[in-house]
């Protein structure tokens, strides 16, 4: 599908969108897309799912997109949800509900597209809508960028002259500022870990406030708007030249929102990254995403990244949680004659090789068609699910993924890649990096300090090559053990497929792509993991090649891996 006009993005938001028309309640305030589970009840599922598609649908609006129908559904569905009295009402609340996070779509509505979604409900319906959302007031919210989402609920209230609490919102932005860490990088709260909600949420939605109170608040839009353009220049780095970003961190499920910061970018006017780079960025990342498994037969976007894979989802993917990704077509509310629309999509701007992201605790490599992060495995050690796959390996490619574990038991359901796996003799127990105990991050290399499980001791150098990187390791174990050092996952049941693994070598590769390994240490052995289904979170069957180890108690050991890739 060509994305080069406004009406392009239009027809590619249409594609995501239509399969829901029919899906929707009687009274329009909820939609059911899936039976799967998550922490919250089935009325803020069906709330989520609700709320989620107006991400893009209130740009459409402000840019002067018609659509009768989602007109209709979304005016009944806001007035029913918010009636007391209707058997579709969304409740009250408790404190960190769910529903919070949805009311920034609707206040956004509120907001940009108040002819849309605010003026043609009854003066009652407005009422109830605008009480409904004052509950974000009374309640305890999560000290992380929900705290945005109090924020615009009460811009939004504010601009309407609807009752709001002026100290929740000097609060809340009082606290996004203390999350401020330089460099144009925040922190997500009180966590350490950065990866897309830096820019999916912080600066999205402050990009969202500048955009909305530059006039009432220039110096503090300012601020927001000089961050973002400071933080592009780090944040480009996780692109490739073919349209995919770095699968790192939490959320991926919301797949094509890893582009939403550069929607906003050109959105917020900001330039210093001409347009017609960010224009080629979102092009080619949508492009990329229409070119994966990412719907189920009736168009309906499902769990899971590349593929649908309920393995790698966190326990707050609901089955409507992935129309987040809808965030990143903000740049609908441009107008039809901006600039935007009729610059060709350029491509990626020259870019160093490799990148020392200090803010974000982290090395990006950019080899041939392929984008490589070294992160230092810095994250909050347990949390929403699969969190050391998520953020501890020592690599997370755009082209070759990560995987997450079936199981810790066995190499096979553990599917380790990029990771040095112990296992300790006489158990099948598998132990990897969960998070690191001190770490460095050099121009030219990550150390780390870490422990698979208490009483081994190692540190970790990744460094990066021109094919590749370097890890060496220096362990101390009160344990007889084995490590796998292991490489990259590579895809297989697909044309040219072969693996090989021979002294202290092994290789895996097909026709495009392909990972090899080779290591240096005490009785460095070649072997390739034959991972567990659904691990990969780009393709459902992957290889990993590895060098296995022998660890002695008490005695260090030194290991030096070498992992090479090919990417056509």
């Amino acid at each position: 599908m060509k994305l080069e006009t406004k009406e392009d993005f239009r027809q590619w938001m249409d594609k995501v969108l239509s399969p829901l028309k029919p899906l929707y309640s009687e009274g329009g305030a909820r939609l059911h897309l899936g039976d799967s589970g998550v922490t919250y009840p089935q009325v803020s599922i069906e709330m989520e799912a609700f709320s989620r598609p107006l991400w893009a649908l209130v740009p459409f609006w402000a840019g002067g997109g018609e659509d009768q129908e989602f007109e209709a559904i979304y005016r009944k569905g806001l007035t029913s949800g918010t009636d007391r009295d209707h058997k579709e009402y969304w409740g009250g609340f408790t404190d960190y509900d769910q529903r919070f996070v949805e009311m920034a779509a609707i206040a956004s509505g509120i907001i940009f597209a108040p002819e849309k979604v605010w003026e043609p409900l009854t003066e009652k319906a407005r009422g109830n809508l605008a009480g409904w959302l004052y509950g974000i007031n009374e309640h305890i919210i999560p000290d992380c960028n929900w705290q945005f989402f109090m924020i615009l609920v009460n811009t939004a209230l504010k601009k309407r002259g609807y009752r709001y609490s002026e100290e929740k919102l000097k609060s809340g932005l009082e606290k996004v500022e203390s999350y401020y860490l330089g460099d144009g990088w925040y922190r997500d709260g009180g966590s350490a870990q950065k990866d897309y909600y830096i820019s999916f949420a912080m600066h999205y939605y402050g990009l969202l406030y500048a955009k909305a109170m530059e006039e009432e608040e220039p110096e503090r839009c300012r601020r927001f708007k000089e961050r973002a353009e400071r933080f592009a220049r780090d944040f480009i780095y996780w692109f490739d030249e073919n349209g995919g970003a770095l699968p790192y961190g939490r959320s991926l499920a919301y797949r094509f929102g890893e582009a939403a910061f550069w929607s906003a970018y050109v959105f917020a006017g900001l330039e210093e990254i001409p347009a017609a780079v960010v224009k080629g960025i979102l092009v080619r990342h949508l492009a990329w995403w229409d070119s994966q498994k990412i719907y189920d037969r009736d168009g309906v976007l499902t769990i899971g990244y590349a593929y649908p894979n309920l393995i790698m989802a966190e326990r707050y993917n609901a089955p409507g949680s992935p129309y987040w990704g809808m965030k990143s077509l903000l740049c609908l509310a441009l107008p039809d004659d901006h600039q935007f629309w009729s610059l060709k999509a350029a491509p990626m701007p020259k870019l160093e090789e490799v990148k020392c992201l200090k803010q974000a605790d982290m090395i990006v490599h950019r080899h041939g068609k392929d984008v490589t992060a070294y992160p230092a495995g810095v994250c909050e050690k347990y949390g929403h699910g699969h969190v050391p796959e998520k953020y501890s390996k020592f690599a997370y490619s755009t082209r070759f993924g990560f995987s997450v574990a079936r199981s810790q038991i066995v190499l096979h359901e553990n599917a380790p890649d990029s990771a040095l796996a112990f296992v300790i003799d006489g158990d099948d127990y598998v132990f990897v990096r969960k998070v690191s105990l001190s770490y460095e991050v050099k121009e030219d290399r990550v150390i780390s300090t870490w422990q698979p499980f208490p009483g081994i001791t190692v540190t970790s150098t990744v460094i990066p090559e021109a094919e590749g990187h370097l890890r060496i390791h220096e362990i101390e174990s009160s344990f007889d053990c084995t490590a796998y050092d292991c490489g990259f996952s590579v895809e297989k049941f697909t044309a040219g497929y072969e693996q090989k693994a021979e002294g202290s070598r092994a290789a895996v590769q097909y026709d495009h792509m392909g990972c090899m390994v080779s290591g240096s240490g005490p009785e460095a052995k070649g072997m390739v993991i034959e991972a567990d289904p659904n691990t990969n979170v780009l393709y459902p069957n992957g290889s990993i090649p590895a060098v296995s180890y022998r660890i002695e108690k008490g005695k260090k050991a030194h290991l030096e891996t070498r992992v090479q890739t090919f990417v056509k």
